[in-house]
């Protein structure tokens, strides 16, 4: 069984909520207060484990999982001032994500919720990301439209006043996080290699060497970013090493651009065609610098209130887990006991 089960007639007492995370290569608890308020947010990052690699190694994910959840959990709930019989449920990423890595949080919450006597609740990771967008700003209007852009998604959901999520268009190949990654990788910089591209393009020009914008005939709410890649790889292959020497920050610029804008023209495209007058955008790649400017000036010319979360929220953490699950948990959800992690994204979005 994979999914929450609806238990409506056992009704939930409010409380603090214990958040956990450990999709990737994050290891992430978060207590929120009674009224949402967040108490705690702790992360214990694992990018020294993976940088030689370029990449993360779901077995030391893992290892790496095991070895830090209960001390994380344990500084989440010290920071909250806050004894477990405080505590009213639980939390936890049950997917999308590695599959190793997801087990460690799920065991973990669905232990501790059973020795506490607590009710637990499995939370999407993409789930968590949209709730983001209300952490710093609990006053953001449904409906709207919302924008998830991370490493492994990128997708526009229409959110409607009952909180519903409604797909309007995803990317039909790599994720835009992705296209950040592996442009950063064939640039020769570091891991994680978004934060990378980002800060290396802020010291290029941008129209020095221009990218194609990707478009798609069918599907004017979807993306596709495989072509930038490509396109990447052919100017690198053009350039000999005293060229890319001088223009790497060039490079970077022009080719974020090209991924920005495209982020930027379909969400505001999306605000149009729903005809709501909000935008949230979510995930870890908004985080950009670039993307958080383009937003807030076409944001500001289309009057539209737009929700971009604080940048400690942005990527993967434990207090969007909690806020997505304290809805859940207000909603009669619950996790069984039996329930198992899953790994891809289920098609419809419970939010």
């Amino acid at each position: 069984m994979n999914h929450n089960s609806p238990h409506r007639a056992s009704s939930w007492q409010a409380g603090p909520v214990l958040g956990i995370e450990t999709s990737c290569d994050e290891t992430a608890a978060s207590v929120l207060g009674r009224d949402g308020s967040v108490l705690s947010n702790v992360i214990s990052s694992q990018h020294a484990v993976h940088q030689r690699y370029g990449g993360v190694v779901p077995e030391l994910a893992s290892r790496a999982h095991v070895e830090m959840i209960e001390q994380v959990t344990m500084a989440a709930m010290e920071e909250a001032t806050l004894s477990w019989r405080d505590l009213a449920g639980i939390a936890v990423t049950q997917g999308p994500g590695l599959a190793g890595a997801l087990l460690v949080g799920v065991n973990y919450a669905k232990t501790l919720a059973y020795t506490l006597g607590i009710p637990v609740v499995g939370v999407g990771h993409l789930e968590g990301h949209i709730a983001s967008a209300w952490l710093g700003n609990h006053q953001f209007p449904l409906p709207c439209v919302v924008l998830v852009v991370s490493g492994g998604h990128t997708h526009l959901y229409r959110k409607d006043q009952h909180g519903i999520c409604h797909l309007l268009g995803c990317t039909r190949d790599d994720a835009a996080g992705e296209a950040f990654d592996k442009g950063a990788q064939m640039l020769g910089l570091g891991f994680p290699g978004g934060p990378a591209l980002d800060g290396l393009a802020q010291t290029g020009n941008r129209l020095a060497i221009p990218f194609p914008k990707s478009t798609i005939k069918k599907g004017r709410l979807e993306f596709s970013f495989s072509g930038l890649k490509t396109a990447l790889l052919y100017k690198l292959h053009a350039f000999d090493e005293t060229k890319l020497v001088a223009q790497k920050a060039d490079l970077a610029a022009g080719y974020q651009e090209a991924i920005v804008t495209v982020l930027v023209e379909k969400a505001f495209l999306a605000v149009r065609d729903t005809g709501v007058s909000a935008l949230a955008v979510v995930g870890g790649v908004s985080a950009n610098s670039r993307l958080r400017t383009l937003l807030k000036e076409r944001a500001n010319i289309e009057q539209i209130e737009l929700s971009i979360p604080p940048l400690r929220f942005c990527t993967d953490n434990a207090a969007m887990i909690a806020a997505a699950g304290r809805n859940a948990l207000q909603s009669g959800h619950r996790l069984a006991l039996d329930a198992e992690p899953f790994t891809t994204l289920e098609p419809a979005l419970p939010v």
